[in-house]
Formats: C-alpha cells, structure tokens, sequence
C-alpha cells in the first residue's frame, strides 16, 4: 500500500563541452598568425650569406605564433579540454585551483548533486568511472594514486569521488526504502554511517595535498624557464654588440635556438612580452648575418619535405571520423609547422594555402559539430520544461486515497524515467532545469509523505473501531432476535463503510471475520424466514418490469420523458427488497437505462439553450456577445488541449488498475468538448444572421 515517499530524480551533471567560446577561432588566429611568420624570414633571404643562416630566420619566425598561442593553450586547450566540466584546462588552469580545492569545503560534503555532477559525460570520460564497480575498488584506485609518484589527474581523481558517493547515496536510499517499506516510522529513522567513507576521506586527503606539491612544483618550474629564457635573450644581445662577429657566432646561436624551443611553459602572465622581446632580437640577429645560398638551398630543401608531410597528415585528418580527436591532432600540427623553418619565396605561400585548406576542413566539421549539438541541447531543454510543467501542473489536493496517491506515483516515476533518457540542456540552463524537476518531484513525494504519515496516524482508531464491530457482530451471529438483531448488524455496516482503512496485514482478516459474522446471521435468518422469499421473489419482479419499460422508451417520440424517470424512480423506492444475490444485477440494469434517458435529456437541454439564443438574438443582437463567446471557445480549447498533452506522457497500459485518473480525464475532456461544440454554434447563429 505505502511505497517509498523519499523518491528523488537521479542528479544532473553539467556538461563540459558546452563552451561558449569556438575553439575554431583559436586555430583561426593561429592559422592567420603563421604566414606571416614565415615572412619574418625576408631579411635573412635578401642577404646573399651562407646557406646554414637561411633556414633559421624562418625557424625562429614562426616562433612568435608558438609563444603568442602559450597563453591560451595554458589556458585551455580548445579540443582537448571541450569534454572535461571541471578541468577546463589540462595544465595552468587545473593546477592554479588547487589552492582554492585545498580551502574549500571538507570532503563530508562531497555527496551534494552538484559533487555527483563532476562526472564527464563528453568525448573523455574517465576511465576510473567506467572500470571500477564497488566502493572497495574505488579505495583500492584511489589508495594507488595516493602511493603513486606520477602526476595525479583531477579528472580521475572526480570520477572516483563521484562514483564512490553516488553508490553511498544509492545504498542509504536503498536502506530508507526497507526501512518504510517494513513499516518504519520516516521521522524516527537515522541513517547508518558507512565505515569506508571515513578510509576514502583520509585517501583523499592525501591525494589532495600531493596534487598541492604538484601544482607547485610546476609553478616553480615555469619560473626556472622564465629566467632561462631571459638569459638567451640576454645572450643574443651581447651578440649583436658586435655586428661583424654574427656569422661566426652562428653555431652559438642555433643552440640557444634549441634551448629556448625545449623550454616550454612560462608563467602565462609574462609569456606574451617575453617572445616579443625574444623575436626583436632575433630578427636584429638574422638581419646582420650573410649566409651562402649553397647553404640556404639546403635548409629550403630540408623544411620543403617537413612541411609537404604536415599539409598530408593534415589531409589525412579531414577524413577522421572523431572529430574531437581530429581537432586535437590539428593543433599539434600547427605547432610543428611553425617551429619548422621556411622554404623558398616561390613555394611558400602554395605549402602555406595547402596546409591551411586542410585546416580550414577540420575547423568547419568541429564547428558544425558543435553546432549540431547546441539544436539538440535546445530540443532536450523543451523536453524537460514539458516534464516539469506536467509535475507542477497536478492538483495534489484532489489525492484522498491510497489508491490516488500510489496511481499519481505511477504517472511521477514514468516521467522520471522518461526524464533519464533525455541528454543534457544548454550549460546555462541545464543545473537550472534539473533544479526545477527535482524541486517539483521533491514537493510531489513530500505531500505524499506527509499524508501517510497522517493515514498511519488514523490507521491505528480505524483498526481499534474495527476490532469493536468484529467482535459485537460475532457476538450477535447465533441471535434468533430476527428484527433487531437485524437493525443492529445494518447499522453496523453502515459504520464499518465510513470508517477508514487500517493497516494492510490486518484489513483481509478483519473484513473476512466481519463479514463471515453477518452471513452467518442472514443466511440463519433465511432459513427461518424462507417466507420472505416468496415477497422479495415478487418485488424483483416488479423492479426487472420497471426496468423492461425504461428499456422500451423511445426519448425522441416522447415528451414527458423528465416526469416518466421521475415516477419510475419513485415507484422503485416504494418495491421492497428482492433477493439478496438479485439486488446488485437488478440496480446496475436500472441505472444503465437511466443513464440512457438522462444523456439524452442532457443533449436535448443542450439545444434547447441554442434555440433560446437563437430566439434571443433577434433581439437583443449580437453586438459583443460574439466576442465574449470567441474568448469562451479559446479558453476550452487552450484547456482541451492542456488535458491531452498531460494524457500524452502518461505511457500506461490499456486496462491498468492505475488508470482511474486517465478515465477522469478523458470524461473531463469529453464535457469540455461538448460546452465548445454549443458555444461554436452559437457563434455559427451570429454570423449567419450578421450575414442576413
């Protein structure tokens, strides 16, 4: 009868992809950014120097793009990252939350829905998520990490803490149901702690502190690069205090080429001034140097075969199904093609429009992706906002019984199950959304809670007023009093009908006890009255020709219908009892007739009120009344249509127990439809003579 009252929407997780900004137009700025590197080179060019000189201006040209990009690259890698909702950026970014990670609440708090929401759901998810199954296999995971001296990623490290509370939650609601479901008080339940959380704090804990030295360890580490680099460019100044020592000073310049080009992260904060400063020198160097074009050719020749097998891996890569991974890839490309050196004049813008045509491909199949995905994020968000209104939209109040309740429940849970295969809304609306659905089945199941508890409270008199008719019934079963006795067992049916339900282990065996009392009595009395029979044989006669001449009545051909109903209802009352197995058969063929009649008087009444209106109009004209009857038929058929969107997502079978309330519906649906056809045709009256 009672069913679990706490039942909760499984919890949302906000996708991580959902990012407002194109990652398309950073490799647009890249793209553009890379030509003209390659033209950085001229000045080495028009000198007639050595050949090994040539190939460096270029090399060390295309640099720029490199250190320009490092800022955005450090700050969020646009493909990479697209399917990670909390590491948006796989180095500085992830490392600079430590601090605030290390502050934030403690780890007790970790099974909110918005902790269960850091779960990918993009292209990456994490594979501690899919692999591990039970909390000891979490702890294990997460008791290697801790031990570990590798880097520790975040997103696995979110992956377990999500799944290791999702199934606490799990389990606690799991022991909540038994718990009611046994006929547990809901107020007086306490929640039993689960001696591996406190093992997964401590895990956790450690994890954390470790990614703590990590994440400074690397800021110390870009501060090292920051400071090396300065002193190349410090290097390559002192060089060109002396101009005609340049050329010899060239091997000793391709090193530190080499050695800025392997130190990779700087703070980001000063990586943009830093290259700036870094190519100002470096085209000073290349502007004084003279290379042979022996040398030069070469280098060309060289950087030719380089780029030539970028722009194919770049081809290659516009026919890779995952996009995602086809994007990544692309960015990696970039980069080698910038740190390759120039080729000559006469090819260098055919390899540079090759190569960009190429990407340009990748960038519209990612954009289109994710394009693709916002119409359908907008199309689940409907979705959603429907299930939420329908929620919203039922009249709780209107729920007395048992039945009621546990049929709406029916109607909630299949909404819920319905909301579990939608995929995700928009970010912006997507936590909103889901805040709406679970606040609306929060008040839904709360109200139900509330009136068992209430029901619980009554159950106890209702069993107590029971047990008291039981046991006077059985007292009076073997009474000879025929006529009191009788008096007093109706009144005692009566009584029992409007007292209330009591617990359902006892309700069979008392009604069962009850009833067998009153048999017993009756069928007693029977025998001993079996004169009686003969009367109650007569009036069910009587009733069944009452009946037969209902049956008979033809509405259209008479016109006392009303009186004729009237006086067969009166003649019924005054008939005395028929045969007790008879009476029910006998009252349902009434009615079925009745019913009959009655409809028709009601469809009758329904003309007549348009032959009036008819008649009125001619009257009093139509000035305003069609109006008003227009914003009437709108009204019924906003309502009409209201009601059958609700009927829609009620998925239950045909010939359900539960579909008591649908039947409701659709007889509301029915009358409303009747009131529009009148108020259409009385709008039909008024045009019509408008016309005339």
């Amino acid at each position: 009868m009672e069913e679990n009252v706490n039942k909760e929407p499984i919890a949302e997780t906000n996708e991580a992809t959902q990012n407002e900004t194109n990652p398309s137009t950073e490799v647009t700025q890249l793209e553009n950014a890379a030509a003209p590197a390659e033209e950085a080179a001229t000045p080495a060019e028009e000198a007639a120097a050595p050949v090994e000189e040539a190939a460096a201006p270029i090399e060390e040209a295309a640099t720029p793009v490199e250190e320009a990009a490092a800022p955005i690259e450090e700050a969020a890698t646009p493909v990479e990252e697209a399917a990670t909702p909390v590491e948006e950026a796989a180095t500085p970014v992830e490392e600079v939350a430590t601090p605030a990670e290390e502050a934030a609440t403690p780890v007790e708090e970790a099974a909110t829905p918005v902790e269960e929401a850091a779960a990918p759901v993009g292209e990456a998810a994490a594979p501690a998520e899919e692999a591990v199954q039970t909390k000891e296999q979490i702890l294990e995971r997460l008791k290697a990490v801790a031990e570990s001296d590798e880097e520790i990623e975040r997103q696995e490290v979110d992956s377990l803490k999500s799944h290791f509370y999702r199934i606490i939650k799990n389990e606690s609601e799991a022991a909540y149901r038994k718990y009611v479901d046994e006929g547990g008080d809901p107020e007086a339940y306490e929640p039993t702690i689960d001696p591996c959380e406190q093992q997964f704090k401590d895990l956790f804990a450690i994890v954390r502190q470790k990614r703590a030295a990590q994440h400074e360890a690397l800021e110390q580490l870009k501060e090292q690069n920051y400071l090396k680099k300065v002193q190349i460019i410090e290097k390559i100044k002192t060089m060109l205090e002396t101009p005609d020592e340049v050329n010899k000073e060239y091997n000793t310049f391709r090193e530190l080429q080499a050695e800025w080009n392997n130190l990779k992260e700087v703070p980001a904060e000063k990586a943009t001034e830093l290259w700036k400063t870094y190519q100002v020198n470096v085209e000073k160097f290349y502007d004084t140097l003279k290379l042979n074009n022996e040398f030069r050719a070469y280098d060309f020749k060289k950087n030719l075969e380089k780029k030539l097998a970028l722009c194919e891996a770049a081809e290659r890569l516009t026919e890779e199904s995952n996009v995602i991974e086809a994007f990544r890839q692309l960015q990696n490309l970039h980069q080698q093609f910038r740190e390759t050196g120039p080729v000559s004049r006469e090819l260098r813008e055919e390899v540079w429009g090759r190569f960009k045509a190429a990407s340009t491909i990748i960038n519209k199949r990612h954009q289109d992706y994710f394009e693709s995905r916002k119409e359908e994020e907008n199309n689940n968000l409907d979705q959603k906002t429907a299930i939420c209104e329908i929620i919203e939209g039922y009249d709780l109040d209107s729920l007395k019984t048992f039945a009621d309740w546990n049929a709406m429940t029916e109607q909630v849970s299949a909404l819920q199950a319905k909301w579990k295969t939608i995929g995700f809304a928009p970010q912006k609306m997507n936590q909103k959304i889901y805040d709406r659905f679970r606040t609306a089945c929060d008040q839904f199941f709360s109200r139900k809670s509330e009136f068992f508890k209430s029901v619980r409270e009554s159950q106890s008199e209702n069993l107590r007023q029971k047990r008291e008719l039981v046991e006077k019934a059985e007292a009076l079963r073997d009474s000879q009093d025929w006529a009191a006795t009788t008096t007093q067992l109706v009144a005692m049916q009566k009584q029992w009908k409007t007292i209330g339900t009591v617990p359902r282990k006892y309700s069979d065996e008392l009604w069962n006890r009850f009833n067998s009392a009153c048999d017993a009595f009756f069928e007693a009395k029977k025998a001993a009255t079996s004169s009686e029979h003969g009367e109650q044989m007569e009036n069910l006669k009587k009733k069944q020709a009452i009946v037969e001449r209902l049956a008979a009545i033809v509405p259209e051909e008479t016109t006392d219908l009303r009186q004729q109903l009237k006086d067969a209802q009166a003649e019924w009352n005054e008939i005395g009892h028929v045969p007790f197995k008879e009476k029910d058969k006998v009252y349902k063929a009434l009615r079925v007739q009745m019913d009959r009649l009655y409809d028709y008087l009601g469809e009758t009444a329904s003309r007549q009120r348009v032959e009036r209106f008819k008649s009125n109009l001619s009257s009093t004209g139509g000035s305003g009344v069609r109006d008003k009857l227009v914003r009437q038929a709108e009204i019924l058929e906003q309502e009409i249509k209201t009601y059958e969107n609700n009927l829609g997502f009620l998925n239950f079978s045909k010939g359900s127990k539960s579909n008591s309330l649908v039947d409701e519906l659709n007889h509301k649906v029915e009358k409303l439809r009747a009131d529009l056809k009148e108020i259409r045709e009385k709008i039909k009256i008024i045009d019509t003579a408008e016309k005339e």
